[in-house]
């Protein structure tokens, strides 16, 4: 029996790459394979059979199917190792709080051996009115919207996959989205339409992230995600809607938009005064505040890091970064130069020959007819070996 039970010998690289299902292909979407940059081989959902062509530009493998028909998504159970589910939950239809599309994808992937990693894109509009106050993720949901009470079944949904079939499931909680190159991810439009805002006293706060930023924490949470963790993919900007605006004028160079009261803005056709009439996902205002961490300038800057709740460096830093801390850490250990391959100092790290260090002598065991280096005295052996008897 021969030990290389594969004659071949080792699979090419394309068939040991892993595979990423990704749901709902978007701007999102392409960001993240823009992310991986060819790591995983991506396979892209689409139910729009004109995307094809875009899709396979980008370098995914289209697969036409559509959630709101359960019969077309047989061929997804056992496709991929890791899946990134980004598609929204139907808006039209029966009053009902349910997340068909969730679970009849739930359902395909449980066909064959499920995923190693599910990470689903929620919103943090499924914390509902929390009256301005700082939040974070272990603040109790509270949809106030059937939308929302979708986005919370779908949760349920996917932490149920996780549980059952040993998925490593994760939920992205996500606030407005915005991004210079992404179709109404800026102001810009509402303030060439000097579109009104609520005054400073009725203005609700809201809560943002750059596209490039949310790529990145879909990324890091394929591939690092806690299971049955949700995370807020917020930044800490803490600006209530009217300041957002404004910042987004002066930054355009464009007047800032007048302001109203909240009885006006009722009336007035266009205005969502709140965050109960304006979705979350749609990138509108809150009465909730995502704590977020590093700062970032909104609207015009480039996209930068992303961090987690409370202020504290993110559990999903860009690659910058982790790269930046990894070198001050090694710089803290061995010195400026780090170590090379073999361990031994290089570049600029400390050598003790170099700083004037004598090298240590070798200890060497007490034996005839050896004369102890000129370090000192030998150490005896210890005793347990007998002599070697003399010949007569």
């Amino acid at each position: 029996m021969p030990s290389n039970m594969n004659p071949l010998g080792a699979l090419p690289a394309r068939f040991r790459r892993g595979r990423l299902l990704v749901v709902g292909c978007g701007d999102v979407g392409l960001r993240v394979l823009r992310q991986l940059g060819g790591r995983m081989q991506v396979l892209a959902l689409t139910s729009n059979a004109s995307r094809v062509p875009a899709l396979r530009a980008a370098g995914a493998v289209p697969l036409v199917g559509d959630l709101d028909v359960p019969a077309s998504l047989r061929r997804l159970g056992g496709l991929a190792t890791r899946v990134l589910h980004l598609a929204p939950p139907p808006t039209g239809g029966a009053a009902v709080a349910r997340d068909g599309r969730t679970l009849a994808l739930a359902h395909a992937l449980r066909r064959r051996s499920p995923p190693w990693a599910l990470v689903y894109g929620s919103t943090t509009g499924v914390y509902g009115d929390c009256g301005g106050s700082r939040i974070d993720e272990t603040r109790r949901v509270q949809p106030g919207t059937l939308r929302a009470q979708r986005r919370v079944d779908a949760e349920r949904i996917v932490r149920h996959l996780g549980r059952g079939a040993g998925v490593r499931a994760s939920i992205l909680r996500i606030p407005g989205i915005y991004a210079l190159d992404r179709e109404g991810g800026t102001p810009r439009e509402r303030l060439l339409q000097a579109t009104p805002v609520l005054r400073a006293e009725d203005d609700v706060h809201t809560n943002h992230i750059h596209a490039d930023d949310l790529a990145r924490a879909c990324v890091a949470a394929l591939f690092h995600g806690r299971p049955q963790r949700a995370v807020n993919a917020s930044d800490d900007t803490d600006l209530k809607m009217g300041d957002y605006m404004d910042l987004a004028a002066d930054l355009y160079g464009l007047p800032r938009p007048p302001r109203i009261d909240r009885d006006e803005a009722q009336r007035v056709s266009g205005i969502r005064p709140c965050g109960r009439a304006w979705p979350l996902e749609q990138g509108g205002g809150r009465n909730g505040r995502s704590a977020g961490g590093r700062n970032r300038t909104l609207v015009l800057a480039p996209a930068r890091t992303i961090t987690d709740r409370q202020g504290r460096a993110g559990s999903i830093p860009c690659a910058k970064a982790q790269k930046a801390k990894a070198r001050q850490r090694r710089a803290k250990l061995f010195g400026a130069g780090g170590r090379n391959r073999t361990g031994t100092p290089c570049g600029g790290g400390f050598s003790p020959l170099r700083h004037g260090a004598q090298r240590q002598p070798k200890i060497m065991a007490q034996c005839p007819g050896r004369t102890p280096p000129s370090g000192g005295p030998l150490r005896p052996s210890g005793g347990s070996r007998r002599p070697r008897p003399q010949n007569p």
